[in-house]
């Protein structure tokens, strides 16, 4: 099962977990230039390894195994999967993802 980054992450961007994930599935880095204007990271479920070495190095608790994803969170699910996979949410689409939380 893959881990989701959810909305605790918004705005904090730690890149603990990139640092600790042994695959690099965790986007933006921190010297792409997607960094400075993305509000949160997120995890390529194709490439996570299911590994959990992210989890415990998250300041703000945001990562989660994604059978375990609180249900007010679940969207973040659809939220990494599309960054990741090319979909690149548009500020209008992630406004839209958080107004349905």
């Amino acid at each position: 099962m893959t881990y989701v980054i959810a909305e605790p992450c918004i705005g904090t961007k730690d890149t603990a977990c990139v640092d600790a994930c042994p695959v690099d599935c965790i986007h933006p880095k921190k010297d792409d230039p997607k960094h400075a204007t993305e509000e949160m990271l997120y995890i390529d479920p194709v490439e996570c390894i299911d590994c959990g070495a992210c989890v415990p190095v998250c300041p703000v608790s945001a990562i989660f195994v994604e059978d375990d994803l609180p249900e007010k969170w679940k969207h973040f699910t659809e939220i990494n999967a599309s960054y990741v996979q090319g979909g690149k949410f548009t500020p209008a689409e992630f406004a839209k993802h958080q107004a349905a939380k």
